[in-house]
């Protein structure tokens, strides 16, 4: 089985890891495998070495562009419990305080040149001091005996360390008022997965990156180093992981966040042990110091809540109790394919004006694949109002360029133009999305979700269980998964539907109504049969 990864360290083309063109990377790695030394384990006191994986990220966690600024203005490294989080970033803070770290220039190559910072100044920052000495317990160890740390011009201290000239390393828990005004070089934000309102965890975070902004030649950073966090606790960890979702699908026009997140592949069983070993010895990757077989045994202790197992043993993001879906359940119904042109497919639209997204989505009608058409935020219009006249150009290019069969359409705020849509394209659907037999006015388009309660409910439930049977199908859509993890249920009269967190939530759930819509349109036209009897009659009115 495939891990998840998330991050450009795990991107290959031909068999090969891809690398950034121009890095400081090569430079950071051999001055620690020359200067630190293995802090702990077996091999304590032993020269440094950097895994293929811890290599491949530092790479590009230090690739510059072609004016030497970093690529990445701050990272997350989201790992399993054991993998070495502590010690991977001490080193990295070890780099930064001593060795060559800074863009120094060109060289005739025109590679870039790296050298130390001149004035480094790292804080270690966690929501307590407990936390802080996961990492700084390791730092005398990485430098040896005191000896050899006084002639590296290091003076050792529990919770602070000072270097050559103002050099300095320091441990910083939750009071952002304290931190307000400092002007690090490096923070490093250890266990973000704990930083939480109530500890003041969000605030911190707040007021180390307005602190970074600050810094005079751009160069100033974050690492946040977390397990997967709990869906809902609105912690640090969390935020990261909307942001980069965010990023990913293209909703967001922020640059610079370098995540990193290795996870068990999602058709991992935690009742199968062959198949839990394997997801175990996909999410370790490079860490083989982690014992599989001991971690086997604590995730199969009754006492272990499958919860914890998911999250801290597989790095898998777990949903919340009240969740539709968990976003391992949607990722594993992902497939590497997509529409083509003159596919047979159903749609819904799920229409807003200046709050909630829009969304269109269509389902193939042979095997239901799920593919996103439209998706659009208002906040991302010009003047923070949907653009109607765009999104009816889309709905025209989807009937363009397949055969549309069925098209649903929730109808509030949108009642003109789903009547546009029906005289338009009306012609081209098998069935009406409003049945006058069901006692309403027949419509071959709208679909209004507000008198159509016991219909949706039951659409939810059968959209959940084909879900979890793995029976459907989607092409990973980054944006569909966003709002389908967002989604929780509400339980009615008849079972339950979905609904955002609550009204004013900024997690959207649209594009999580139109594929549960377009999959029960695509139900509906294999129920009433009407695909086949306009084969069987030789009649398509889809043509090219």
């Amino acid at each position: 089985m495939d891990a998840v990864a998330i991050g450009p360290t795990w991107r290959k083309s031909d068999g090969k890891w891809l690398l950034p063109e121009k890095t400081l990377g090569w430079d950071v790695i051999a001055w620690a495998a020359e200067t630190l030394l293995q802090p702990d384990g077996p091999n304590s006191g032993q020269p440094w070495q950097w895994t293929p994986e811890q290599a491949r990220l530092l790479l590009w966690w230090y690739a510059v562009d072609d004016y030497g600024r970093f690529v990445y203005r701050r990272g997350v490294l989201r790992r399993m419990k054991g993998w070495g989080k502590d010690p991977f970033a001490a080193a990295l803070c070890m780099a930064e305080f001593l060795g060559p770290c800074r863009f120094g220039g060109w060289d005739s190559d025109h590679e870039p040149i790296a050298v130390p910072h001149p004035a480094p100044w790292i804080q270690v920052a966690a929501v307590n001091i407990t936390q802080t000495r996961n990492t700084f317990t390791l730092f005398p160890g990485m430098l040896g005996d005191k000896q050899r740390a006084q002639a590296l011009g290091v003076d050792l201290g529990k919770e602070i360390i000072y270097g050559p000239g103002s050099a300095r390393i320091e441990a910083v828990t939750s009071s952002p008022r304290a931190l307000e005004g400092s002007r690090p070089s490096l923070v490093l934000m250890n266990e973000t997965h704990h930083w939480l309102t109530s500890n003041e965890g969000r605030e911190m975070a707040k007021a180390i990156a307005r602190n970074l902004a600050k810094s005079r030649d751009g160069s100033a950073r974050s690492l946040a180093i977390t397990n997967a966090h709990e869906p809902g606790e609105d912690s640090v960890g969390e935020a990261d992981w909307d942001a980069w979702q965010q990023i990913d699908s293209g909703k967001s026009r922020a640059t610079g966040l370098l995540y990193d997140s290795l996870e068990s592949p999602d058709e991992t069983s935690l009742r199968d042990v062959e198949s839990l070993r394997s997801g175990l010895m996909a999410a370790r990757g490079d860490a083989v110091w982690l014992d599989v077989e001991r971690l086997i045994e604590e995730i199969m202790d009754p006492t272990t809540p499958p919860s914890m197992s998911m999250r801290f043993y597989l790095n898998k993001v777990v949903a919340a109790d009240d969740a539709y879906i968990a976003p391992y359940e949607w990722g594993a119904c992902k497939v590497e394919d997509s529409l083509q042109p003159g596919d047979t497919i159903t749609m819904f639209f799920d229409g807003s004006h200046s709050d909630d997204h829009t969304g269109l989505v269509a389902c193939r009608v042979d095997d239901g694949l799920l593919q996103v058409l439209g998706h659009w935020d208002p906040k991302q219009e010009a003047d923070g109002v949907i653009d109607r006249d765009k999104i009816s150009a889309r709905v025209a290019d989807a009937f363009a360029l397949y055969d549309v069969v069925a098209f649903y359409s929730d109808v509030r705020y949108w009642e003109a133009w789903v009547d546009r849509w029906r005289d338009d394209f009306g012609d081209r659907l098998l069935i009406p999305a409003t049945n006058s037999a069901a006692g309403k006015k027949s419509h071959m388009v709208a679909w209004d979700m507000r008198t159509r309660l016991q219909e949706w409910s039951s659409a939810v439930e059968k959209f959940e269980a084909m879900v979890r049977s793995k029976e459907l199908r989607h092409d990973g859509n980054s944006a569909l998964a966003m709002h389908m993890s967002n989604a929780k249920r509400r339980m009615n009269r008849y079972g339950y539907s979905i609904r955002k967190e609550s009204r004013d939530s900024s997690r959207k759930i649209d594009l999580a109504v139109c594929a549960i819509g377009a999959y029960l349109a695509r139900s509906d036209v294999r129920a009433t049969g009407a695909l086949g009897k306009r084969k069987s009659v030789g009649g398509n009115a889809f043509a090219f």
